[in-house]
């Protein structure tokens, strides 16, 4: 005899059903176990709360020492005590020798002036200008700088810087070089700057003041 089964009971047709289920269940039991977490604490230690101590800034007490007392001043000076003389005590005479000698020589001492050192100015509210201003300083040192023949013999040129003080009264002095090219144009740079005329002194708050001066003379071969 055929044994027939009842359509409703076959299970077969869930089987997909029970096999993704399953899977769910374990991935969700995996994913607990995975996101749970162990605790070692004592049994002792529950419910106990643990206080930080934190380090409280100490603050050094500093004692303000106190000067001490100034010393008392010391007692008056007993006042002077002023003797008075009798007229009936009697002076010697003292004697004073009022000739002098001639042939003594007597030393006379001058006393000695102290000599207050010039300030020389570099820059002042009126610089100081040669007779006629800028231009007749070029015409002077055209017409009277002379090149050395030795030097144009031997290719010799350059630019030579000096240096000089005009004074209060306009003088030229302390000429020197202070960027030569060779002896023989620094002699000559040297001469024509002694030679020039005294110029129109440099004025600072409305004095006449010595003012240092730095003058360029450029020797060109032609």
């Amino acid at each position: 005899m055929e044994l027939k089964k009842n359509p409703k009971a076959d299970l077969e047709k869930l089987r997909g059903v029970f096999t993704i289920g399953g899977l769910v269940i374990s991935l969700v039991i995996v994913y607990t176990l995975i996101n749970l977490k162990f605790y070692d604490v004592q049994a002792s230690e529950l419910g106990k709360l643990v206080a930080q101590e934190e380090e409280e800034d100490i603050i050094p007490i500093t004692e303000q020492n106190t000067p001490p007392p100034p010393p008392p001043p010391p007692p008056p000076a007993a006042p002077e005590v002023i003797e008075i003389v009798e007229d009936d005590v009697e002076v010697e005479d003292i004697e004073i020798d009022t000739e002098v000698d001639v042939d003594e020589i007597v030393e006379v001492f001058e006393a000695e002036e102290e000599i207050e050192e010039e300030e020389i100015f570099t820059i002042v509210e009126t610089m100081p200008e040669f007779p006629g201003g800028q231009a007749k300083l070029f015409e002077y040192l055209g017409k009277n700088t002379k090149f050395p023949p030795a030097a144009k013999a031997n290719s010799i040129s350059g630019k030579v810087y000096v240096n000089f003080t005009i004074g209060k009264d306009g003088k030229i002095r302390d000429v020197k070089i202070i960027r030569g090219v060779h002896d023989l144009l620094d002699r000559e740079a040297l001469r024509v700057v002694k030679a020039m005329p005294a110029w129109k002194p440099g004025k600072q708050r409305g004095k006449s003041v010595a003012v240092s001066y730095n003058l360029p003379i450029n020797f060109i071969l032609k």
